[in-house]
């Protein structure tokens, strides 16, 4: 499993989740890679995805001799590094491979249009919108929010799901993403992609 880290594109480092990570091996028996991708605003889009997309090659390519099965790598990630799995899972549908067996998205940040909170969300919202208005212009520049953001940049974008990945999607009830993730969920369920989708009842971001 390649894993990707939260932070808005623009914070955070793999030191600072391997507490989760750890767990989450511990917990599956599942080994799993932590990326490091470069971040916003320093390393705007698509900088980040496609360091992403190496380390989904990278892994593939030398899968033989780390013990992986090819055919079993999935993409994890939560918030930013959620809405990463997802765009890396375009990604490599577009390119024609590596295949991915499965992306697990928790709470993903999936949509540069998301430009209110609900009002009984925000006094709870860990990642706001003003936060929004911050990471996803340094991510993408004068085009967030416009007519010409592609999928591989916010998946919400996506017009055609067909081909991805199985997947698992969760968020809380309380979360700004909240509603791109499910609306993300269905589209990919019209599409007769395989997915599991959880909204966890009064749990924000």
């Amino acid at each position: 499993m390649l894993f990707f880290h939260g932070g808005g594109h623009i914070l955070g480092h793999i030191d600072l989740f391997d507490g989760p990570v750890s767990r989450y091996v511990s917990t599956t028996g599942v080994p799993m890679l932590s990326v490091e991708y470069r971040r916003a605003p320093e390393h705007p889009f698509p900088t980040p995805l496609e360091d992403a997309y190496t380390a989904l090659r990278r892994l593939h390519d030398h899968a033989t001799e780390l013990g992986v099965d090819p055919a079993r790598i999935g993409v994890l990630g939560d918030s930013a590094g959620g809405g990463m799995a997802a765009a890396l899972s375009i990604l490599a549908r577009d390119r024609g491979g590596p295949v991915i067996a499965r992306q697990i998205l928790i709470m993903p940040m999936l949509d540069d249009r998301t430009t209110e909170i609900a009002p009984h969300v925000a006094p709870y919202a860990l990642w706001s919108y003003d936060d929004n208005l911050t990471a996803l212009p340094a991510l993408l520049g004068d085009a967030a929010g416009g007519p010409d953001v592609p999928a591989t940049a916010a998946p919400a974008r996506l017009e055609d799901a067909a081909g991805l990945p199985p997947a698992y999607v969760e968020v809380g009830q309380l979360d700004v993403f909240r509603d791109e993730s499910l609306a993300y969920a269905t589209k990919l369920s019209r599409a007769g992609v395989p997915v599991e989708f959880h909204l966890h009842p009064g749990a924000p971001h």
